[in-house]
């Protein structure tokens, strides 16, 4: 990753938990309706309280344009997260984070191979974390990572996850059992030999799905000029969730299992109250298409022509 140090820690939940507990994050932590789950229940976990600031209708990723009006005497911090390893307005946020003295943590889960201006993305913010699951691109079976430039927070971090241990009879200050295992390192070590052919792959997996969707009428995530992509997902937004719910059904009447990623919008869950349009417009209609190493040109062409019956009312 061209990086000097990470911490490998058991899951990418747990990183998220262990940067807001390890930046001290009191209050509202700005954050986005967009992601999975985890993201917000990780903030309501720690304590801290989750303000929603709607997307950006075509990067999907949080729209810096209304952070700064969602910011209050309480904010503390902005977790942002990398929508399928679709880099967010970095330079933008760090603007708005330094002018108010904010912290800034990336949800980067699935931004493993992604590179803005040639760097990895997992170089920005005070922390960035992401996950090493066995449904993402590089996996561990079952991990994640943490990652920062300041010597004190991955010092302290790297204490954190083993339940305070500065030596074995010392301990600095109250940890928990965030440590992986042996197991799953070796198992990454093996996948890691092979993961410069796999984004090719998907690279050249994802090119043919454009060429065979070109007539579908859709809307793809836009990815910056300065990106280093790693085609982790192959999201398409479809014109309306009834036409969205047609698909999914006629895809598995052929053994064909896309996934509604990620729905609901996390406004519409208990966390928090209010409205956010562009994400549940848009969580209401995305559908990511199967995307893996071992797909199949002749699967994708099978994939495009069931859509295109659908859109030419033909099914």
């Amino acid at each position: 990753l061209g990086l000097d140090h990470l911490i490998y820690v058991s899951n990418g939940t747990i990183a998220l938990q262990i940067a807001i507990k390890a930046l001290e994050l009191k209050g509202e932590i700005i954050t986005t309706p967009f992601s999975y789950v985890a993201t917000v229940s990780s903030i309501v976990w720690e304590n801290c309280q989750p303000v929603f600031v709607d997307i950006d209708r075509e990067t999907l990723n949080i729209d810096p344009n209304k952070i700064e009006e969602a910011i209050t005497k309480n904010t503390t911090a902005i977790l942002a997260t990398h929508v399928f390893g679709n880099p967010c307005d970095v330079i933008a946020i760090k603007n708005i984070a330094d002018r108010f003295g904010l912290k800034v943590v990336y949800d980067a889960a699935h931004c493993f191979g992604t590179k803005i201006n040639n760097k990895t993305i997992y170089e920005c913010g005070d922390v960035s974390s992401t996950s090493f699951h066995a449904t993402k691109l590089f996996h561990t079976v079952e991990g994640g990572a943490l990652f920062t430039k300041s010597p004190d927070l991955l010092k302290r971090m790297s204490h954190m996850r083993n339940f305070g241990h500065v030596t074995p009879t010392e301990f600095d200050e109250v940890g928990i059992n965030a440590k992986n295992s042996e197991f799953h390192a070796a198992f990454g070590l093996i996948n890691l030999k092979y993961i410069d052919s796999i984004i090719d792959r998907r690279k050249m997996l994802s090119e043919y799905y454009d060429n065979s969707l070109k007539t579908l009428n859709y809307q793809k995530i836009l990815i910056g000029t300065n990106v280093q992509y790693n085609y982790s997902y192959y999201p398409i937004i479809l014109e309306s969730e009834v036409h969205l719910m047609k698909a999914v059904e006629i895809l598995n009447n052929h053994l064909i299992y896309p996934r509604r990623y990620f729905y609901p919008s996390l406004n519409k869950i208990s966390y928090t109250s209010g409205e956010m349009p562009v994400s549940e417009s848009i969580s209401s209609r995305i559908l990511c298409l199967p995307l893996y190493h071992d797909l199949q040109f002749a699967d994708i062409d099978m994939i495009g022509r069931l859509l295109l019956r659908i859109q030419n009312n033909k099914v």
